[in-house]
């Protein structure tokens, strides 16, 4: 690990904002460190308000959507509301059917299949719509790239509207409205919504030109707040607002697919990593296993009985998937390790027969072990298909970029991205791709790199500052959870490995002059005994965790990494 302090804020702007907020300096470092250097800043920040968020008809197009929208409903056109098989691309199916059965009963939802239609867009997709009389079509989180499916659509006399969030390509397809807050025209002031946050704005833009209030779409923000969890977008901006009454919605008055999955866990008080482990791989397995339709059904399902017969249908899927992503990673690794000898500054694995769901996670879990910029190929119909995942600080999306010419399609973001290309290609693809990642990155990168916020002693952990920390979420890209480095720390003789095979590291530590003691663990760290045993003097990188034990809530060290 390498561990990197942020630069100090300027202390005059820290000890102004401490004490305009009454709050100790190593709080108001953490804010002005996340732009956040005024009183009205601050507030803003801590209480979340609706109110914040942007005008939707700031985003190009929008006005065009909403009439085109306005005159299907009043002319009762059938609508089909069309959406990825991921977690965004669902919940955004989801949201937007759910909202337009409030207005017209004319609502068809349609998720392609994973293996015979492929990602975004599909041909038979559209011949469905054709066939039933589908005059419109509402395409989320895909399709901004589907020029060619568009121009086929119109010509069978289908309109589409696309919410997209996705870079767009050179040319913008010639849709009814294309809202894309990435698109080079488009002013929009928030650049970083997901999919279906561009689909919650079309139908804030609906409501608005009805007359009604943004409260009546509370109930939908449930949904948001997944997808910006599940997508790793930013959680700054409008993305916090969303996500901050999203959770609420979640953990106050969920709907009933997400009431019917917490039954299934048992879990209490949800935080938005708690929807990105628990909830988002729920959703995620109808599509990895069999189809995203299952996921739109349970998500909009408002039958008791019915959604927890869908979320029990759902737990076995995750189930399943948990098991073929597990054994395809044993074989992954195997075959990683046998090129090991090589230095090389990628990783592309590939075997006709790993499922076509998982390759994506199992992308993750090597990016994880090796860190590498990954791709994990396997057989899809004639063509071989590959999910991406890079290593903090590169963008695999450029990378593709340059690898273009031995590429049928591809799409994504900066650290995942998904791409066919003919199996004749495979070996001229993997030896660019690999030429392309160790000309451009900065071989720092390929050693994990933990930011730590700022430098602090133990006596500075009270009470009060642990609950001003909670304030700060929820945490995820662009706001993440604050990592501290504590140094001349010595085990007070409790330290122990722990688990079942001994791999992790429990122990209770004391800096040198100071009276605060503090319980620390360290999951995956029993490697690391030796550096903190027989009362050595160590540091260590952590961030701050509740430990509930026998009724007593105390605040313990979470180890991210300890050095001597």
């Amino acid at each position: 690990m390498r561990w990197t302090l942020k630069p100090k804020p300027d202390s005059l702007v820290v000890n102004k904002l401490a004490g305009e907020l009454g709050v100790a300096p190593a709080v108001a470092i953490l804010l002005v460190q996340r732009g956040i250097d005024t009183f009205e800043a601050a507030k803003k920040f801590f209480r979340p308000s609706l109110d914040d968020l942007h005008d939707p008809y700031l985003m190009k197009d929008m006005e065009v959507a909403v009439n085109r929208m306005q005159q299907a409903i009043a002319s009762e056109e059938n609508i089909m509301v069309y959406g990825d098989y991921d977690v965004d691309g669902t919940t955004s199916v989801a949201l937007m059917s759910s909202y337009l059965r409030t207005l017209t009963p004319n609502v068809a939802t349609y998720i392609p299949d994973r293996y015979a239609e492929g990602y975004g867009v599909s041909y038979q997709g559209i011949d469905f719509a054709a066939d039933n009389e589908i005059s419109l079509i509402i395409a989320l989180d895909c399709g901004i790239k589907a020029i060619d499916k568009v121009a086929y659509a119109a010509e069978k006399g289908v309109d589409f509207i696309i919410c997209d969030h996705h870079r767009p390509g050179n040319t913008i397809p010639e849709a009814i409205a294309v809202l894309d807050p990435k698109r080079e025209d488009c002013e929009y002031p928030y650049k970083e919504l997901c999919g279906c946050g561009v689909g919650f704005k079309l139908i804030q833009a609906i409501n608005t030109k009805r007359g009604g209030t943004l409260e009546v779409l509370l109930p939908y923000l449930d949904l948001v707040a997944t997808a910006i969890g599940a997508d790793i977008v930013p959680i700054t901006g409008e993305n916090r607002i969303l996500a901050y009454h999203g959770l609420n919605v979640i953990n106050v008055a969920p709907r009933m697919g997400f009431k019917a999955i917490l039954a299934q866990i048992r879990k209490e008080k949800l935080t938005i990593t708690d929807v990105v482990f628990v909830i988002a791989p729920r959703i995620n397995a109808a599509g990895r296993m069999k189809h995203g339709l299952h996921a739109v059904n349970l998500l909009t399902e408002e039958n008791e009985a019915t959604a927890m017969a869908f979320a029990s249908e759902i737990e076995n899927f995750n189930s399943e998937r948990k098991t073929t992503d597990k054994a395809i990673t044993v074989e992954a690794l195997e075959q990683i390790e046998e090129l090991q000898e090589q230095q090389r500054f990628s990783t592309v694995v590939y075997h006709e027969a790993w499922h076509k769901g998982v390759i994506g996670i199992v992308a993750s879990r090597l990016t994880e072990t090796y860190y590498r910029p990954t791709l994990v190929f396997t057989k899809s119909g004639e063509k071989l298909a590959a999910s991406a995942r890079s290593v903090k600080g590169f963008d695999v999306y450029n990378a593709l970029e340059a690898c273009k010419e031995h590429i049928e399609q591809f799409g994504g973001h900066k650290y995942a991205a998904g791409l066919t290309l003919e199996a004749s290609e495979y070996e001229n693809f993997k030896a660019k791709f690999e030429s392309v990642v160790s000309e451009t990155i900065d071989k720092r990168l390929l050693t994990p790199e933990i930011l730590v916020d700022a430098q602090i002693d133990l006596d500075e952990i009270t009470p009060k500052f642990f609950r001003i920390l909670k304030q700060f979420a929820p945490f995820g890209p662009g706001n993440m959870t604050p990592i501290f480095m504590t140094q001349n720390l010595t085990d007070t003789g409790y330290g122990k490995c722990v688990g079942a095979d001994e791999a992790h590291l429990k122990c209770q530590v004391k800096q040198k002059g100071k009276p605060a003691i503090f319980d620390m663990i360290g999951f995956g760290l029993g490697e690391k005994f030796e550096t903190i045993s027989e009362k050595k003097s160590f540091k260590a990188v952590y961030s701050l965790d509740e430990n509930e034990w026998n009724g007593n809530v105390s605040i313990q060290l979470r180890l991210r990494d300890i050095s001597e």
